[in-house]
């Protein structure tokens, strides 16, 4: 079985690490799988990039600018909004036609237009759609936030100006995707229960086969290491408590830095002594933005992409708290714990399906500080943190391997071939 994974970027965004993981996982299971990518960033030859061309820029820009132009002008929202209205034909190349299944993931920003889409499903190759967020079951957005005009069709849409209108832009291209939908059945596979439940309420996803695989993590990787010897490999001190926060741009509102400043400060008031006993790291871009918030000493470790230092800094850390305001199925949870870290986290999207409340972690109340600054405290001081640990560990070596994700996405891929020789 060959099977072309289709996705932006090859590393960069939780939704490439990802695709790059199961690619590795389908190979180590037997499966010939290859990553096709605008992004090339490393020399991988079961990685390979669209050929080289201008237009491959001007995709993107051409996508920006005629949501500028919607936006009036207004940089608010504009890499909130998706319409694939430029992008690649990719059913030229000799890897496209080589490929028995073609697996796209995230497919946004100038990879791939509806257009595009529509004739990779006029090329009767069985389609398999990993979503790692709400766009494709909606018209524009990647986060409905509450928003649940896709369950009947959207218009009126609250990320364009005045709140859009009853033909507004994502009006368009909902009826785009619709009509592009209605012709061909996919196989859709969300990386969360919570997404999968999501995805079945949409109106353009009615009638497609909707299941759900988690994202898979390479446990000879990231995996448990002495703590001191982590911490001074990072240069994070050993004699005091680490409580870790990672995001790609920590700043991103979704990630919500702002509970976590909130939550932090709750705690060094609560318990004065955490001044002189714990700091704060922070791994993400903007770091240092952030540090002069907080009421404990931070160590703002900046943008990381070396993986052997991100693995070490996990090692660091006491406990990692992730209080995103919306949320798939987090890489970054799924690396912490791998490392034997519990973790800390608001009850939204993916996240209660892997923190196990008080048994691997703590799951705080939505948009609550006091109980995230709880959590943290709990962790820290108050539970059984060896035990808090293992458990951790055990939950990524059940659900999480290679093997055990593998198994499943080849199970996806042999129905999809079976339904498509069925219907010839």
């Amino acid at each position: 079985m060959r099977v072309l994974i289709v996705n932006t970027s090859e590393r960069t965004g939780g939704a490439a690490v990802a695709a790059n993981r199961l690619m590795k996982a389908l190979i180590n299971n037997g499966v010939k799988a290859k990553m096709l990518v605008r992004d090339k960033e490393s020399d991988s030859l079961t990685v390979v990039g669209l050929p080289k061309s201008p237009l491959l820029h001007w995709h993107f820009l051409w996508e920006r600018f005629v949501i500028f132009c919607r936006l009036h002008f207004s940089r608010q929202h504009l890499f909130e909004i998706d319409i694939a209205n430029a992008g690649s034909d990719i059913t030229k190349l000799r890897e496209f036609q080589e490929a028995d299944i073609i697996h796209l993931h995230w497919i946004n920003q100038g990879m791939l237009s509806l257009n595009g889409i529509q004739k990779i499903l006029k090329s009767g190759k069985p389609v398999v759609w990993t979503m790692h967020d709400i766009w494709p079951a909606t018209a524009i957005c990647h986060y409905s936030r509450g928003c649940s005009a896709f369950t009947s069709g959207c218009h009126h849409c609250g990320l364009l100006p005045g709140g859009g209108s009853a033909n507004d832009l994502s009006a368009k291209i909902w009826a785009q995707k619709q009509k592009l939908l209605s012709r061909d059945t996919l196989s859709f596979v969300t990386c969360s229960k919570w997404l999968e439940g999501e995805a079945k309420k949409s109106a353009l996803l009615k009638e497609q086969k909707i299941c759900s695989i988690p994202n898979p993590i390479d446990v000879h990787v990231y995996h448990p290491m002495d703590k001191n010897e982590a911490r001074q490999h990072v240069g994070l001190p050993s004699d005091k408590q680490v409580i870790l926060f990672v995001s790609q741009r920590v700043t991103d509102q979704r990630k919500g830095m702002a509970y976590f400043v909130d939550a932090v400060n709750r705690l060094a008031e609560k318990y004065p002594q955490l001044r002189e006993k714990a700091v704060v790291a922070i791994l993400g871009g903007h770091a240092e933005d952030v540090a002069s918030q907080l009421a404990l000493p931070a160590c703002p470790l900046g943008y990381v992409n070396d993986e052997k230092r991100i693995v070490e800094i996990y090692n660091a850390a006491d406990v990692f708290v992730l209080p995103s305001l919306e949320d798939n199925l987090p890489n970054t949870l799924m690396e912490a714990m791998a490392c034997g870290v519990p973790c800390v986290g608001f009850r939204v999207g993916g996240i209660p399906e892997m923190i196990d409340h008080q048994q691997n972690g703590y799951v705080a109340e939505f948009r609550n500080a006091d109980d995230l600054a709880a959590g943290i405290g709990w962790v820290l001081d108050g539970a059984d943190y060896g035990q808090l640990s293992a458990n951790a560990v055990h939950k990524v070596n059940t659900r999480y391997s290679q093997q055990s994700v593998a198994s499943k996405y080849i199970e996806v891929y042999n129905q999809a071939l079976a339904f498509k020789h069925y219907k010839i």
